[in-house]
């Protein structure tokens, strides 16, 4: 039985982490993009609905302040974009609160990387490559799987991603087996598109493959921008393999005003929700407005991608100390 103060991991594994470090930082150096670090407490975070954050009181006197650990780097490596950065990448650590299980740890480390002048399809295209880099001589995967959210949904499901018919959704959940849906979900589009994508069809996404799941529904445009030629759809991909997700991309929202329409919108749905109320960042508006250069980023999770590379069966396993153990 293991003592409580040794780690979850195995040795071998953290020089394994190790490796993967260092031939990521080897890949961006070979196309110029430059490694960054930004801060992990900030005087806001994201106003996403479906998180939760840490907070910590910050005391100089005079002074006090509510500072929040951040989900993302995403707000801070925007600003430098903005300040004219070039294409930048950062590995750090960021926080949801709340979040436990087979693939979350409240604490888990994030690969987050901007190309300026990308679009979202040259963005997958370094997707697939650095996912090749890492894979190779560790791990044979198929060939890497490209297809639209729509077409995925509408193959699985028999249903319209992009047109909400709530009778029609009502029926599948009946028909599937998850009656509990109509009354969690109730009349909330995006809700429905959660429910069943999680329960019906990501599992079951890149067998043994690197699978990208592009052009999301509208509503679920995040921080993403609308396709210019199908408004229904927006600019973002999402990375599976074995049914775990392991990123999160987008050709990036660059219109200030748009996005704080996203904020104000979403700050009424955490409020409807009984979310903890947060100050929209105010600073990557004043980062937009400037002028953000055209370019598209990803997130991707490094403890999920150890885990599908030493075909662990929890994050457990490949992170020294998880938060039972920190």
């Amino acid at each position: 039985m293991q003592a409580d103060w040794q780690p979850s991991c195995s040795i071998e594994l953290l020089h394994l982490r190790a490796q993967i470090l260092a031939e990521i930082r080897r890949f961006f150096l070979a196309r110029a993009v430059l490694e960054v670090e930004t801060p992990i407490l900030s005087y806001s975070s994201g106003t996403d609905p479906q998180l939760d954050f840490f907070s910590a009181d910050y005391h100089a006197h005079p002074l006090q302040q509510t500072l929040y650990l951040q989900t993302s780097p995403e707000f801070a490596m925007k600003r430098l974009l903005a300040a004219g950065s070039g294409s930048i990448y950062q590995i750090c650590k960021a926080f949801r609160n709340g979040e436990s299980g087979r693939t979350h740890n409240p604490e888990f480390s994030i690969l987050e990387w901007y190309r300026v002048d990308f679009t979202l399809r040259q963005l997958m295209d370094e997707i697939a490559e650095l996912i090749a880099a890492l894979f190779k001589d560790r791990y044979q995967l198929k060939a890497t799987q490209r297809i639209s959210y729509q077409s995925l949904f509408y193959k699985n499901t028999g249903l319209d991603p992009l047109q909400f018919n709530y009778d029609a959704y009502c029926a599948y959940a009946l028909k599937s087996g998850s009656p509990e849906a109509i009354e969690l979900c109730k009349t909330d589009h995006n809700a429905w598109l959660d429910f069943i994508f999680s329960h019906f069809i990501q599992p079951y996404l890149g067998e043994n493959a690197l699978c990208m799941v592009y052009g999301y529904p509208a509503c679920q445009s995040s921080l993403a921008r609308i396709n210019k030629d199908n408004p229904l759809i927006t600019d973002r991909v999402e990375l599976f393999i074995n049914g775990i997700e392991l990123g999160n991309g987008y050709y990036e929202l660059t219109d200030a005003q748009e996005q704080n329409q996203r904020f104000d919108e979403e700050i009424r749905l955490r409020k409807q929700n009984n979310k903890a109320t947060l100050v929209k960042n105010k600073q990557l508006i004043a980062a937009l407005q400037s002028g953000l250069p055209e370019c598209s980023g990803i997130a991707i999770g490094l403890d999920r991608l150890l885990m599908v590379l030493t075909k662990s069966n929890s994050i457990d396993d490949v992170i020294p100390f998880p938060i039972l153990r920190s």
